[in-house]
């Protein structure tokens, strides 16, 4: 057996492998073309609609460059509309089109569902645990990230 079947990085990255399939394959079979990336920024801007490319970053844990690419990707696909800041001409804020409200309302319990698929071998003690553990340690290496989440 190799070493690195018991290293929690490799541990962490396999899962992280599941969790994208996982979600690809199940929000594909409902009809729907989105990445946990995109995922992730059309549920920060609906709980902050108005907020800035850079504060979506902080937000979900991803760099601006990337977060330029997703909301490019998300306006084209007709679910964020982007607005001129008023105090602030070069910034532009986010928000969700119908469309992409009825997305995320369509989509949240597929993946709330995919959660489970993902915790399948554990418990429902377990899980929890599981889950309490690895926001402690996201939480406790935070700072060590490329793209650290930071929640204003």
């Amino acid at each position: 057996m190799l070493e690195i079947y018991e290293m929690p990085g490799h541990l962490v990255r396999r899962l992280n492998q599941v969790s994208a399939s996982l979600f690809m394959e199940e929000t594909a079979k409902a009809g729907y073309d989105l990445t946990p990336v995109q995922y992730a920024a059309l549920s920060a801007i609906q709980a902050t609609p108005g907020l800035d490319q850079a504060t979506l970053a902080n937000h979900i844990a991803y760099d601006r460059v990337t977060i330029g690419g997703v909301t490019d990707r998300l306006e084209q696909k007709g679910l964020v509309r982007r607005e001129i800041k008023p105090n602030d001409r070069r910034a532009r804020e986010l928000f969700l089109t119908d469309s992409g409200i009825d997305t995320l309302k369509s989509i949240r319990p597929i993946v709330w569902e995919m959660q489970s698929q993902l915790l399948s071998g554990l418990d429902e003690r377990e899980r929890a645990v599981f889950v309490g553990l690895l926001r402690k340690v996201v939480d406790a290496t935070n700072d060590r990230s490329r793209a650290p989440l930071r929640i204003e």
